[in-house]
């Protein structure tokens, strides 16, 4: 325990150092800037006084807005001052991270021309690049670090909000006949707070509703820190209804909030039934398909969880071994033990489709691919199939960048 505290330590002094030194990187460019347009000394150094007296603020405020009780409404200080915090944040580090890979190749083109100006005046011209060249390569390097902050100010206003519905048939050949067709809903990564509002979930919840699911499912990360939260997602969810019911699973922040137990209580008051690890039979006259929900699980240490040594123990004499099995399971990391059960479909969220994907450039540049291989959407392997929803909140910066909120519907067919 206490060697994981220490390397978690270590991971966040190693990452509070990358910022801290981008930030002194943007300081320099900024003085650069100030110099450059303000000739005289005495202007000069009150501009940048002005600057550091706003922002050094912003940095202690926003620290401190981390302890803050979160709130379930979008406020003037969130939507002001922490939201364009947090996505100068995380784009002035990528932003500084590209202009130092930029500035390698141009250090030593810059060093092998001062190298070759010393010999051309031996032994004859310089055939290194022009200085034309030269300042195209510096502008390019300004246009790549301004790239983070445009990819940033679309994913705060554009991205986060681009809600999409997607339908995916489930082919499984054991489905009874009478399922032909049974159309399942999925949400899941609430993540109630001030960018996924109160109000907005219970929108989302009207959307479910108007798509007439069969069946609505949740799976998972209701709150995401403050335990105090879970009495409004809750009342948010409550509108959401289905013939067949409305079922869910916990996720991980629900563990570390300490609320699994209280919300599992709350969503049973409101006619909202959470599976831990258990299951129940979804029946269509004489033949039904079996609804199996788990906590969260994993087989290494995430955060506070500690890993599980028996993978999805809990679920095995809740198999049905003559009827189709659906696992709601938070984690997609479960997929390979269980399909190795036989479980038929699971469903799943936890990563946000990497929150700020890339994938559009290639499918491999997901954040989320240093966690599981299993980003987003459907996995098929033999023994089951998976599908990992994106979910529609957010979690630390709230941006999404080439993997937008999702409502899922699924249809399942006999194939």
């Amino acid at each position: 325990m206490e060697e994981s505290h220490s390397s978690r330590m270590s991971i966040f002094t190693i990452a509070l150092f990358l910022i801290a030194a981008s930030q002194f990187y943007w300081a320099w460019r900024c003085w650069r800037l100030i110099r450059k347009w303000i000739p005289r000394p005495g202007p000069r150094w009150a501009v940048a006084g002005a600057v550091l007296l706003i922002y050094l603020p912003l940095w202690r405020f926003n620290f401190g807005h981390f302890q803050a009780p979160t709130p379930i409404h979008l406020t003037w200080t969130d939507a002001l001052l922490v939201a364009p915090f947090m996505t100068w944040a995380v784009s002035s580090f990528f932003g500084a991270l590209i202009a130092l890979l930029f500035a390698i190749p141009q250090s030593i083109v810059g060093l092998a021309r001062w190298a070759s100006a010393k010999w051309r005046a031996r032994s004859g011209p310089d055939v290194l690049p022009s200085p034309s060249r030269r300042v195209f390569l510096e502008r390019t390097a300004h246009v790549a670090a301004a790239a983070p902050f445009v990819a940033g100010a679309y994913g705060l206003l554009y991205g986060r909000l681009n809600l999409e519905t997607t339908v995916q048939k489930i082919p499984l050949p054991r489905l009874p006949r009478s399922f032909e067709g049974f159309r399942i809903a999925q949400l899941s990564d609430i993540h109630i707070g001030p960018f996924m509002p109160q109000e907005q979930i219970r929108k989302y919840a009207d959307m479910v509703n108007a798509l007439k699911p069969d069946l609505t499912v949740l799976t998972g990360d209701f709150v995401t820190f403050d335990a105090r939260t879970q009495y409004a997602v809750v009342d948010a969810l409550s509108g959401l209804n289905a013939p067949f019911g409305v079922f869910g699973s916990l996720g991980n922040h629900d563990a570390w909030s300490g609320v699994e137990a209280s919300i599992t209580g709350l969503f049973r008051q409101r006619g909202i039934r959470i599976l831990r690890s258990e299951a129940v039979p979804i029946r269509i006259q004489d033949d039904s398909i079996n609804l199996i929900g788990t906590d969260f699980q994993s087989n290494r240490r995430f955060g506070p969880s500690a890993p599980v040594t028996n993978l999805l123990g809990d679920i095995v004499p809740l198999i049905a071994r003559d009827r189709v099995n659906i696992l709601l399971s938070h984690n997609p990391d479960t997929f390979d033990r269980a399909a190795e059960l036989g479980v038929d479909l699971s469903m799943a969220g936890h990563t946000h489709g990497g929150q700020a994907a890339l994938e559009f450039i290639s499918p491999e540049i997901a954040p989320s691919r240093l966690v599981t291989p299993y980003v987003a959407g459907w996995f098929r392997k033999p023994g089951g199939q998976l599908y990992v929803n994106r979910g529609i909140g957010t979690i630390g910066v709230p941006i999404r960048i080439g993997a937008p909120p999702e409502i899922t519907i699924y249809q399942l067919t006999r194939g």
